[in-house]
C-alpha cells in the first residue's frame, strides 16, 4: 500500500481527530462518574473528606482560557494570511499553556503540602489527582502538538490562508482541551 496523497490525509485528519476526543470525552466521562458514585458512597458513611482547590487550579483556567482566545486569533490571523502575527500569537498560546502544566504542578504540590496525597486513605483526593494528572497529560500532549504547528507556520512556512487545515486541526484540539479542563474545574469546584 502507498503513501497517502496530500488531499487524502486533509481528508481523513478531523475525522481521526473527533474519533479521538470522543474517546477523551468517555474518559472523562467515565472517571467524573466514578468520582460521584464514590463521594455519593462515602459521604453517606461520613467518609469523603472534602477540601478546598488550590488556587494555582483556578489561575491555570484562566491561563488556558487565555490561551484558547490567543490560538482562535492566531487562526483568524492566518485566514488573513498575516503568517507572522499567527506564529506570534501561536507562540502566545504555547507559553499560556506552559503556564497552565506549571500551574497545575504547583496545585498538586500545594495538595501535597497540605497532606491531600494521591494514595494515602483519602479516597477525594485520590479523585483529584487521577482527574487532574490525565487532563495535564492531555495537554502536555496539546503542547507538543501547538509546538509542531508553530514550527510549521512560522520555520517551514507550510501554513497560509490556503492551506490551514492542519492548522485548524491544532486549534481544535487546543480548544476542547480548555473546554474539557473547564469542565472538569467546574465539576470538581462544586461537586465536592
Amino acid at each position: 500500500m502507498g503513501k497517502l496523497s496530500v488531499a487524502e490525509k486533509r481528508k481523513v485528519q478531523k475525522p481521526l481527530l473527533w474519533v479521538g476526543l470522543a474517546s477523551i470525552v468517555m474518559t472523562f466521562a467515565g472517571l467524573t462518574s466514578g468520582y460521584f458514585v464514590s463521594r455519593s458512597a462515602l459521604a453517606a458513611d461520613n467518609r469523603w473528606l472534602e477540601f478546598a482547590l488550590p488556587i494555582e487550579f483556578l489561575y491555570a483556567t484562566i491561563a488556558i482560557l487565555l490561551s484558547s482566545l490567543s490560538i482562535y486569533l492566531a487562526k483568524r490571523s492566518l485566514a488573513k494570511d498575516n503568517i507572522s502575527a499567527a506564529s506570534a500569537l501561536t507562540l502566545v498560546t504555547l507559553g499560556l499553556g506552559i503556564a497552565f502544566l506549571l500551574l497545575q504542578w504547583m496545585g498538586a504540590k500545594d495538595l501535597m503540602d497540605r497532606g491531600l496525597y494521591f494514595t494515602g486513605g483519602n479516597s477525594a483526593s485520590s479523585w483529584v489527582y487521577a482527574i487532574a494528572g490525565l487532563h495535564w497529560f492531555h495537554a502536555l500532549s496539546g503542547i507538543i502538538v501547538l509546538l509542531y504547528t508553530w514550527f510549521r507556520t512560522a520555520i517551514l512556512k507550510v501554513h497560509s490562508a490556503s492551506n490551514h487545515q492542519g492548522f485548524g486541526v491544532s486549534a481544535l484540539y487546543w480548544h476542547f482541551l480548555d473546554g474539557l479542563w473547564l469542565y472538569l474545574y467546574l465539576f470538581l469546584y462544586f461537586i465536592r
